[in-house]
């Protein structure tokens, strides 16, 4: 993985590969390339940035058709080598690919034997090597392709050139998205909208199993048996200008500033204040199928797995449902018990995490009722669900989640409500959740305005090696969220834990060198919160609260003040001030904000 980016038609692909790359690099990377196809294969690719291989394009490279890459690395160090396109031996043949052949070394071997030779540690090069073999027996690259596939075992998104078919590119998806972007008399494809957005609006999502021959006079789709497939392309709502940093300094920063805006845009239409419920079409379930489950089970990855938890406790308060939540990645993995009266719902913010996705699909295998909450329209999870909801919060562009974070607890607390009225919530009770999620905008606004005092706070905590966060019952899934925005963006050492459990055990770190980061609603455990900052400080360490009043200065240094809602609305914004904090330490400690080491936005590899 990381990013793919294809282009044929009548302008320099190149340029436009170049700048489709640039989009994509919010999802992490450490090498990028491309190939560009003009009477024969000319190729470039670095190590670094997009901007070290724009660097190193000439002016003269020309040609029709081309396809790019950006690698986050699963086999073979960063460097040139390594980085993609890979061709096959006579360079006839170039691919680029996300995702990972698990059957890679078996296929080096035995083409390696029948005389192929290999020049990186990859598991791509495979492919070019495969298709290369197959090409010379078939009267069409797309059969060749298609041939190749069949002995992969894994995952891929993959764009293939041949040096002899000018004029046209081969995609196929397996686990790894592929969208198609429809142009005039030009056709793109990429592993990710943004990469398309300021060329055309008019996209289609490749299926896994399901390829695509581009030319520029339009595509075709079709299965691994080669049977057509018919393809409907979708409107993109997003255009160029969600992608521009709008004068911030970072993504990150803007996207934290635009929550007011993408909540309000995650709630609009979805209010009703006659009969104090939400609408929520999009769920594909009537009152009496809502009353038939008996529980909810939430799965999602990182921040989504974090949303969902704040999710589970919504749904368990307002409707008083038995809700749970856990990682997507576990589930999957764990042969669960699928239950014909639970409803399970899937959280995924790019609609594309591959670990959510296979636990959907399993989850559909053993005739589970799956939703999905997720950013991305026509995304694969939006597609495999049996319906859902969309966060409608705009193109989140930095690696670490803020808005997208906070639409999805939005969301589940319309789902929370929605459910909860079609049970025993009451008519004033969900008016009062009706009330306290209009207010949450401006609530949202008041907190940004705070930008400067949370920024000379996390100034002074940044130095610390290692934190610590803290918060009971609704408080606990924003410590662990705030822990995971941290450690994410600042690489400063962060551990969530219940509060209750702090006297089990991680007690034992507290002293002058941990700083406590405690998340304290002023709720009916506002008592027994204070109790714990009261432990923490007799023990030496320093307190940083987030609430909703100011305590006694003998029980925390610093404070954050945040408005008040609803008690079961307020970690929606008790998680704000954690991302200004987390951010702010990131520039302090001077690490690239935007796109963290180690990490990449969609997960789409296991």
């Amino acid at each position: 993985m990381c990013g793919i980016v294809a282009y044929v038609g009548p302008k320099d692909a190149a340029p436009i590969l170049l700048e489709g790359l640039q989009r994509l690099e919010y999802r992490g990377y450490d090498s990028a390339g491309l190939v560009v196809g003009n009477k024969g294969l000319k190729m470039r690719k670095v190590k670094g940035r997009v901007a070290d291989l724009a660097a190193a394009v000439p002016a003269r490279f020309k040609g029709g058709l081309g396809i790019g890459h950006t690698r986050w690395a699963t086999h073979g160090m960063p460097n040139d080598v390594n980085a993609h396109p890979h061709l096959d031996t006579a360079q006839r043949i170039a691919v680029v690919h996300n995702g990972i052949i698990e059957n890679a070394e078996e296929l080096r071997a035995k083409l390696t034997a029948d005389g192929a030779v290999f020049v990186s540690e990859t598991d791509t090069e495979v492919l070019a090597h495969l298709i290369a073999r197959t090409v010379e027996d078939t009267d069409s690259l797309e059969e060749a392709v298609r041939k190749a596939l069949k002995s992969i075992v894994g995952t891929y998104g993959i764009a293939v050139l041949d040096a002899q078919r000018a004029g046209e590119i081969v995609v196929a998806r397996n686990g790894s998205p592929i969208v198609l972007g429809i142009g005039e008399k030009e056709m793109f494809a990429a592993s990710d909208v943004a990469a398309l957005i300021r060329y055309t609006r008019q996209v289609v999502h490749l299926e896994d199993g399901e390829l695509a021959v581009l030319k520029a006079d339009g595509f075709r789709t079709f299965t691994m048996d080669a049977r057509a497939t018919s393809k409907e392309p979708l409107t993109v709502d997003w255009d160029a200008g969600h992608y521009d940093t709008g004068g911030f300094e970072h993504y990150l920063l803007k996207e934290i500033s635009d929550q007011s805006e993408s909540v309000a845009r995650t709630l609009s239409g979805r209010l009703d204040g006659r009969f104090n419920i939400a609408h929520l079409g999009g769920l594909n379930l009537d009152a009496r199928e809502t009353r038939a489950f008996r529980r909810v089970k939430i799965i999602g990855c990182g921040s989504a797995y974090y949303a969902g938890q704040i999710g589970a406790q919504l749904i368990e308060e307002l409707a008083r449902v038995p809700a749970d939540a856990e990682p997507a990645s576990e589930f999957r993995y764990r042969n669960p018990v699928v239950e014909h009266d639970t409803l399970y719902v899937a959280v995924s913010q790019s609609g594309e995490t591959y670990d959510t996705l296979a636990a959907v699909q399993e989850l559909k295998r053993k005739g589970g009722r799956v939703l999905g909450v997720v950013n991305a329209v026509g995304s694969a999870i939006a597609r495999e669900v049996d319906g859902g909801v969309y966060l409608h919060a705009g193109p989140e562009v930095s690696v670490a989640s803020t808005k997208a974070f906070t639409s999805t607890a939005v969301a589940f607390a319309l789902i929370a409500l929605h459910f909860g009225r079609v049970h025993d919530l009451s008519p004033a009770d969900g008016r009062r959740i009706v009330e306290g999620l209009k207010k949450l905008p401006d609530q949202i606004q008041e907190i940004i305005k705070q930008n400067e005092a949370i920024e000379a706070l996390a100034r002074k905590y940044a130095p610390h090696p290692s934190m610590m966060f803290v918060g009971r019952v609704r408080g606990y899934p924003v410590a662990r969220e705030g822990a995971q925005k941290l450690k994410e963006v600042s690489y400063v050492h962060a551990e969530a834990y219940p509060a209750s459990e702090l006297k089990h055990g991680p007690l034992a770190l507290i002293g002058p060198d941990m700083p406590t980061v405690a998340i304290v609603p002023d709720d009916e455990l506002l008592d027994k919160n204070l109790t714990t900052l009261g432990e923490i400080r007799a023990r030496g360490g320093q307190v940083l609260m987030i609430g909703h009043r100011v305590p006694d200065a003998k029980l925390a240094e610093d404070v954050i003040v945040v408005p008040k809602n609803e008690v079961e609305l307020d970690p929606i914004l008790l998680g704000i001030p954690l991302q200004l904090f987390a951010y702010h330490a990131a520039v302090a400690l001077e690490r690239d904000v935007d796109k963290p080491r180690n990490l990449a936005k969609s997960v789409t590899v296991e």
